[in-house]
């Protein structure tokens, strides 16, 4: 009997811690992850944000290089030896600057020399001509030495061009480069000398896929960014369009026209350039991490009447921890941004750090 007394105020003391526990936490059980929209005032609570549509240009992303605007390897047409050299390295000259000169005491001995045979001819043309007149020359006579001028007059031609080709000046303005050769030396003809190069404004070629041919013309803007000037963007304008896609890769090249007056840039650069089409007023922008990819197809959760439903979208570009909404969410709904592992469609959800999307800084985690 003693026994059974034991065993029944056992069972009492258990019932009754059993029925305080279901009281005091029965809320917080109801509100459990995975209830499927379980009881309670509060719900799961979840990270959302409210869509706000913004204006979104539509972009392509591509790797330029810098080209100068005009770019020239200076190299001699004769052979000959370095004199005199007109300019100092990495320094801006003009158009007509001298450049180099070479030994041209040669030169100017045989253009002297084609001087004196020019007076000659044009005196025996004189003569013959005379002669001719007063029938005391023939007129073959005459024309050979008409011709006899006009040879004269080639070779003295040809001696100034080649006295000429001696002196090296600069085909346009631009900025010297590092020479090759110094004063004494001995170059033949095609030999490089020194590099010219036009940078107050620069050339971006850069490629874009062939699908991005409708959309391309000129007068477009770009901006670019180089590693050598972190975090600064630089404009810059299309100006040509190769008419031949590259067979090899099936894309379109491009180029443009970067100002650069102050030389911060230089040819060679590589540059990630951004090329603006068009732009779409009323885009719609969502965190990346609010995306669930189920296999090919992406989902979010949209907040209804403090529950989650789940919508499949349709996404379109990306911009920096962000993707456009082309079809599945609308302006003024307002979605999940994280926390969305913890709910299931139907859940009750209570959304924390709420706040509009245009704007908004969306590289937290999800």
């Amino acid at each position: 009997m003693r026994i059974v007394l034991i065993l029944a105020a056992i069972a009492a003391a258990i019932g009754g811690g059993y029925w305080y526990w279901q009281s005091d936490d029965g809320a917080a059980a109801g509100a459990a992850p995975g209830g499927g929209g379980g009881g309670g005032g509060g719900g799961m609570p979840v990270e959302a944000a409210v869509i706000e549509a913004e204006s979104l240009s539509r972009t392509a992303v591509a790797i330029g290089t810098l080209r100068s605007s005009e770019s020239v390897v200076i190299s001699s047409e004769i052979a000959g030896r370095i004199v005199e050299i007109g300019f100092d390295e990495g320094q801006a000259i003009e158009a007509g600057a001298l450049l180099f000169r070479l030994d041209d005491s040669i030169l100017k001995a045989e253009r002297n020399q084609a001087r004196a045979n020019l007076t000659l001819a044009r005196r025996n043309h004189e003569r013959a001509q005379e002669l001719h007149r007063k029938d005391l020359a023939s007129a073959r006579e005459r024309d050979e030495a008409a011709a006899n001028l006009e040879v004269a007059q080639a070779t003295l031609e040809l001696a100034e061009a080649r006295l000429e080709k001696a002196t090296l000046r600069a085909p346009f303005a631009g900025i010297t480069g590092l020479r090759q050769v110094s004063p004494g030396d001995y170059v033949t003809a095609g030999t490089a000398l020194v590099n010219l190069e036009a940078i107050d404004t620069l050339k971006v070629d850069f490629r874009v896929a062939e699908k991005a041919l409708p959309a391309l013309a000129t007068g477009q803007q770009l901006t670019l960014e180089v590693d050598a000037w972190p975090g600064e963007q630089f404009t810059a304008e299309v100006y040509a369009i190769d008419p031949r896609v590259d067979v090899a890769n099936r894309s379109v090249g491009l180029r443009a026209r970067l100002p650069n007056p102050d030389a911060k840039l230089r040819p060679g650069l590589f540059a990630k350039v951004t090329l603006a089409f068009d732009t779409v007023p009323d885009a719609v922008l969502i965190p990346e991490q609010a995306v669930m990819p189920r296999g090919e197809q992406s989902f979010v959760y949209v907040i209804e009447d403090g529950k989650a439903a789940i919508r499949p979208v349709k996404l379109g570009q990306r911009r920096a921890g962000r993707v456009q909404v082309l079809e599945g969410v609308a302006d003024g709904e307002t979605i999940v941004t994280a926390g969305w592992q913890k709910i299931g469609p139907g859940s009750a959800v209570m959304p924390i750090n709420l706040k509009p999307l245009a704007g908004a800084d969306t590289t937290g985690e999800g």
